[in-house]
């Protein structure tokens, strides 16, 4: 079938507009973040996105399940369905390294996480569930909602062996943003590779402001998260030391809010102080446009199935650029 190409969005009040704009680039899926923190409600911006589009596929990437009662989650997914049919939907879930770290929270428990996800698919397959402790179903009568079962496929955001064992168990395809190196996803028929950059043209180098902007602020979650998963990965970037300090200036209950500021969007002020052009190593997409199409192959070759590529700063541009390298267009 060959690599799919799919395009990933915070959601903000100008998403439902680029989504329509995909839509006519050619991408297979339009993903929206669920980062209430952040931005604006993933639900409210999937169903606009819906009403201005006619074959692109819709889904949150990823809905992180704590943060409504899966009797909410049910009903939204039913909502997006009734408005754009079951074929044009997909969910994704994950723990919440966003969606809860931006609040200080840690992300769920992977033993919790497979039990949330199954009462969800659960009520959408028209079943009693017990959700805290009492039996619950989708009361919705006839014309108030699509017919259960709804089937709509699921998209997990793990990334070690057990999640990945757990995903091909209960038929489900796997998200991730930087695949181990020893992962085996011979078992899955999905694999969607989250990932960014920024499409270089003419003169442009890593080191071209432009470059950083657009991609900086992707580059900058992999400090966010080595520091917060005390991963010792943090060593190898450049200005790792002055981000420890900048961010241990902040005090402690606060941290978090000043860490996750601007998350895949904008570069905060601490970001501005490290991210550099020896940073964008971090970033697969940010190289020659000639070059895309070699990258995606290998990508390919590695078992990624699907690429969801979030474009940033002058986002209809980068859409563009991507379409057209990739083939697309």
């Amino acid at each position: 079938m060959g690599m799919r190409i799919s395009v990933a969005f915070p959601p903000i009040p100008e998403t439902p507009t680029h989504i329509e704009l995909a839509e006519q680039l050619g991408y297979e899926t339009a993903w929206v973040y669920d980062t209430p923190a952040l931005q604006l409600d993933v639900w409210m911006i999937l169903a606009l996105a819906a009403k201005r589009t006619d074959r692109i596929k819709l889904g949150p990437g990823v809905l992180i399940p704590s943060l409504r009662h899966p009797m909410v989650t049910a009903s939204a997914i039913a909502t997006l369905v009734d408005l754009v049919g079951e074929e044009r939907v997909i969910i994704g879930a994950g723990t919440g390294f966003t969606g809860r770290r931006a609040m200080g929270q840690k992300p769920l428990k992977w033993a919790e996480f497979p039990e949330m996800i199954e009462q969800v698919r659960a009520l959408l397959r028209g079943e009693t569930t017990i959700v805290d402790g009492k039996s619950a179903a989708m009361l919705h009568w006839d014309s108030q909602a699509p017919d259960r079962p709804i089937e709509v496929p699921w998209i997990l955001g793990v990334n070690g062996p057990r999640g990945l064992n757990t995903a091909a168990e209960i038929g489900c395809g796997v998200f991730t943003s930087r695949p181990r190196p020893d992962a085996n996803y011979e078992k899955l028929d999905d694999v969607i590779l989250l990932t960014s950059g920024a499409v270089m043209s003419g003169d442009e180098t890593v080191d071209s402001s432009r470059v950083i902007d657009t991609a900086g602020p992707w580059v900058s979650v992999a400090y966010h998260a080595f520091l917060e998963q005390n991963d010792q990965r943090l060593e190898t970037l450049p200005n790792a030391q002055q981000f420890r300090e900048l961010v241990e200036q902040v005090p402690e209950d606060e941290r978090h809010l000043h860490v996750h500021a601007g998350h895949l969007t904008h570069l905060n002020d601490i970001d501005r102080e490290v991210v550099v052009g020896d940073s964008m190593f971090l970033s697969p997409f940010t190289l020659p446009e000639a070059e895309v199409k070699a990258r995606i192959d290998e990508l390919e070759s590695h078992g990624i199935t699907e690429i969801a590529y979030q474009p940033m700063g002058d986002i209809e541009r980068e859409m563009r650029t991507f379409a057209s390298a990739a083939g697309l267009t």
